[in-house]
Formats: structure tokens, C-alpha cells, sequence
């Protein structure tokens, strides 16, 4: 992203983890890794064609690592990274304003 230096982490944040599915993929991702079909149920809701784009922008953006085992048929998971790993501790907090608030 050009000029990403004078933007404000807000804005940083909103660009690599916005949208209605990053999140909820990361989410999903929290405790394992998974598989591209696990992932698809697990986000309901989501296309695979979307989910598809997401994960690849995701593995770009360093948040999450696809692993791809050579097996016949083939087999491939997504896991975080580390700083896919980092994030939790602000989904905790997401989680305790949502109960807060709206639970």
C-alpha cells in the first residue's frame, strides 16, 4: 500500500482486517488450522469465491500461512501467523463489549 506511512493505525487496521469476512476468518483460525472446506462452513455465509480472494490477500498481508502437503487428492490448510496470533488478545476484548452491550 503507497503512502502507508502517513496513514493512522486505524486506517492500517481497517485496510488489512476490514470488510465482513477477514475477521470472522481469523476467528475461525483462532485455536487450529483448517482446511479450505472447513473454513467455508464455518463462515456462513461466505462464497468460496470470496473466501477464496480473502485467504490470498490474508496470506499477502502475512496473517495467515497456507500450507499445501503433497497427498493425492491434495490437501491444504491455513493457520495463523504470528501476527494473525497477535490479535487475539483484541478479539477477547471484542468479545467481552460485545457481552457487555449486547448479550
Amino acid at each position: 500500500m503507497e503512502g502507508l506511512e502517513e496513514l493512522c493505525p486505524t486506517s492500517i487496521f481497517a485496510d488489512k482486517l476490514g470488510g465482513k469476512w477477514k475477521l470472522a476468518i481469523i476467528y475461525n483460525l483462532r485455536n487450529r488450522s483448517l482446511r479450505f472446506g472447513q473454513l467455508a462452513t464455518l463462515v456462513e455465509g461466505i462464497s468460496r469465491k470470496v473466501l477464496t480472494e480473502h485467504l490470498r490477500q490474508m496470506e499477502e498481508d502475512k496473517l495467515i500461512i497456507r500450507t499445501v502437503y503433497k497427498e493425492v487428492p491434495p490437501k491444504v490448510e491455513y493457520e495463523l501467523t504470528k501476527a494473525g496470533q497477535d490479535l487475539m488478545p483484541l478479539f477477547q476484548k471484542i468479545d467481552t463489549w460485545v457481552r457487555a452491550h449486547y448479550l
